[in-house]
């Protein structure tokens, strides 16, 4: 029965291969050495329509288990033994299928058609099932709706893992990989964040990692975020890396007029009133342009939530690709209706497991920008450490990196010896050492932050 045909003459077909889930059977029966392993890693019993052909897909794979040679006897015994001979068919149905001629070199081919049929009825019936809860009116709308949107997506990558794969071709895939690094810096094996002592530490952002930038406010901390981005967009994919920026405080005017403002030395009173001379016109003219050109991404949406982040970002990933995430910040995340009731503290717990299970399922380093508490300007030395971080011990359980952002200037002012710095401690660093300080300098008017190292 042909599997690509759902409807004939307005009558309902269910999606189907039975010839393949046939041929398949008989490939293992042909040469079950070399096809067992393949169809018991590539395929699952749901993954059979005719219930037959399940029930017999099952045998083999508990003689496979077991060392048990395989061919129609030893499957028959099987079946016998757990008392579903006739449900298999019979010796008649199994004989038939061993007898039959088929072609092993093909076998790739029949289970793709197996895989295709049930990604099809999987998804007809996840689908039904959505459409029955849509008419619960005590169910939340937008809970509805993400629910849509993850069952869609998980459909997506649907499919079961790849066969078994010989030492040769992961030599090939290392590498490639190598070769691919020795173009970047020598222990560059993230993104390249524009930054060369970050890169040093941390290896670049990469995919799965929560990384928390937390610093105290007024320190820059949305700053240095952006500069982030925009070193991400621009250093990473020959300049064709994908950011998605999430502002909940800011909106996405003001986010770009602080990109152009870092990128063309035009100070933020300038660009608000927009009096130029014409060397800062054309330079306003040549950052626009060059930063049109990044594949970044805003939502400056207030009142936001993981999920809704979540369904954003699975939307861009998948017309324009994802490579990072940035949120600014945590502690504004809206919760959902199931978190009204819960503490500060839980309720922060619940968004940072979010984010953290978000750049896993994505794979994509995710930077969440974090208040710190009060507890700072208590003490006499003001640089942060870990206990500083706001609300919940989950952020720095939850985080594969925590950085925090330090100025001196602005605790001591004009008596500061250190006007215009700023520190980038790394404090935790799950996959790497961490850094008592990354030296900057800040320069507030163009909202930029440039490494010492570079002056």
């Amino acid at each position: 029965m042909a599997a690509n045909t759902i409807k004939n003459n307005n009558v309902k077909i269910v999606p189907a291969d039975e010839e393949a889930e046939i041929a398949v059977l008989g490939c293992c029966f042909l040469e079950p050495s070399l096809v067992a392993p393949k169809i018991l890693d590539e395929l699952l019993v749901e993954d059979f329509y005719n219930q037959k052909n399940s029930i017999i897909f099952m045998a083999i794979s508990e003689l496979y288990k077991d060392g048990i040679a395989i061919d129609s006897t030893t499957v028959i015994g099987e079946l016998d033994k757990r008392n579903v001979l006739k449900q298999a068919g019979g010796y008649e149905y199994i004989t038939s299928i061993y007898e039959h001629s088929y072609t092993v070199e093909n076998v790739d081919v029949y289970i793709s058609r197996i895989q295709d049929s049930s990604l099809r009825r999987k998804t007809i019936d996840k689908l039904r099932d959505l459409s029955e809860v849509g008419f619960d009116r005590e169910i939340d709308t937008f809970d509805y709706v993400e629910n849509v949107e993850r069952t869609i997506f998980e459909l997506s990558n649907a499919r079961k893992g790849g066969s078994l794969v010989g030492v040769s071709d992961v030599i090939k895939s290392v590498s490639d990989s190598i070769a691919k690094r020795s173009q970047q810096s020598a222990t560059l094996i993230g993104l390249d964040t524009g930054i060369a002592m970050l890169n040093k530490v941390t290896q670049g952002f990469q995919p799965g990692q929560l990384i928390i930038l937390a610093a105290r406010p007024a320190m820059g901390k949305s700053a240095f975020a952006l500069n982030l981005a925009q070193n991400v967009a621009r250093f990473n994919k020959k300049g064709h890396a994908s950011v998605a920026v999430f502002s909940l405080e800011m909106s996405a005017e003001q986010l770009v007029e602080r990109m152009i403002a870092c990128d063309s030395s035009i100070s933020l009173g300038k660009l608000k009133t927009g009096q130029f001379d014409t060397q800062e016109a054309t330079r306003f003219a040549t950052s626009s342009t060059k930063i049109s050109k990044l594949n970044i991404f805003f939502d400056d949406t207030s009142n936001i939530s993981v999920a809704s982040i979540r369904a954003k970002c699975r939307t861009l990933k998948s017309n324009n690709n994802l490579d990072m995430i940035v949120i600014d910040y945590l502690q504004l995340i809206e919760s959902d209706q199931a978190s009204a009731k819960l503490s500060t503290s839980e309720r922060v717990t619940k968004i940072t497991r979010g984010l953290k299970l978000m750049a896993r399922e994505l794979n994509v380093p995710v930077i969440a920008l974090s208040q710190l508490s009060r507890e700072v300007e208590k003490r006499d030395d003001k640089k942060p450490i870990m206990a500083d971080l706001r609300d919940s011990g989950s952020i720095e359980q939850d985080a594969d990196i925590v950085m925090f952002l330090y100025r001196e200037d602005y605790y001591l002012k004009s008596n500061s010896t250190r006007q215009g710095e700023a520190d980038l401690i790394i404090a935790k660093n799950r996959s790497g050492s961490t850094n008592e300080g990354i030296p900057f300098t800040f320069i507030g008017e163009l909202q930029k932050f440039i490494e010492k190292a570079e002056d």
